[in-house]
């Protein structure tokens, strides 16, 4: 595919001609929030209009990398290649080209790569003199760290290697929100409490998604490790995400953790009992009742 046409693409949803002019940054990457997540667009769409457009654009940018290292057709060295490529482009900062690198870099996969990967060189070029750094050092910390578990075939030796993984993918991000929401409001928490925020949501992952994952050759439970052994360990991430709500306001902020996180407690729960998720409902309820207490935890 000629730069061109890919530049064509990947800017489609967020520089659509048919949609108004006047319309905000925000307004136009809802409909890319809307295809890629059911449980962040209704906590990103609540965000105060400041943090919505550094949210939405780090959610984005996040998911097109990880839509690189769990497609299914894409093969190992082509995944590392393009992961370590990205990485490397992002990785020193906004710069003069960087579009046109990461068209260049994403070109040859265009075919077979998502809407949301495909739009990552517009998404980096939103944020503002601070928030964009931000998100383009986290986006190409995690580009690197997942074409070195792509590289590993994501082997899992021991319980370093689980943290190791779920701080690469997870507790980047818990480090990233907290350092916009520092920058939004001052608001200060801890950092290892942040990591153990992601690090919670990406254990339920793990264990909600082991079948999954088994079809594609992977296993993130260490060796001799059960179902009820990474239970332990998710519930230790999660007790260290509690911790973590408590450095956050009542109000959208909150929600916006809050609601990731109990619908992640809840998932735990049903699976204990033998269900493989939370039915509509389930997920319903749960956000309803995070929103009435304000991101409180009941």
């Amino acid at each position: 595919m000629m730069v061109i046409d890919l530049e064509r693409k990947c800017r489609r949803v967020l520089d659509d001609s048919s949609m108004d002019r006047g319309m905000s940054v925000q307004d136009r990457i809802l409909p890319l929030l809307e295809s890629t997540s059911r449980t962040f667009l209704l906590p990103i769409l609540r965000l105060p209009d400041a943090l919505r457009e550094p949210v939405g654009q780090a959610y984005l940018c996040l998911r097109a990398i990880d839509e690189i290292e769990d497609h299914e057709n894409l093969g190992i060295e082509t995944k590392v290649a393009l992961l370590q490529e990205v990485g490397a482009i992002l990785g020193k900062g906004p710069h003069e080209g960087a579009v046109e690198e990461l068209e260049r870099a994403l070109g040859a996969e265009a075919a077979r790569l998502p809407e949301v990967t495909l739009a990552l060189p517009a998404l980096v070029e939103l944020g503002t003199k601070v928030t964009k750094p931000m998100v383009w050092a986290s986006t190409a910390e995690m580009a690197l760290a997942m074409a070195g578990w792509a590289e590993r075939g994501w082997r899992i030796a021991d319980e370093d290697d689980l943290d190791q993984y779920t701080f690469d993918v997870a507790g980047r991000v818990g480090l990233l929100l907290s350092a916009l929401w520092r920058w939004f409001d001052g608001t200060e928490t801890k950092n290892d409490l942040a990591i153990g925020f992601g690090r919670a949501l990406q254990a339920v992952n793990i264990i909600r998604n082991r079948r999954d994952d088994a079809h594609r050759g992977v296993d993130f439970f260490p060796p001799g490790w059960d179902e009820s052994a990474m239970f332990r360990y998710a519930r230790r991430q999660l007790a260290m995400a509690d911790a973590y709500m408590e450095y956050l306001a009542v109000g959208p902020v909150r929600e916006f953790c809050a609601i990731p996180l109990e619908l992640a407690r809840a998932t735990l729960a049903v699976i204990e009992n033998g269900h493989e998720k939370l039915s509509r409902s389930e997920v319903e309820a749960v956000v309803s009742r995070v929103l009435a207490a304000g991101g409180i935890k009941s």
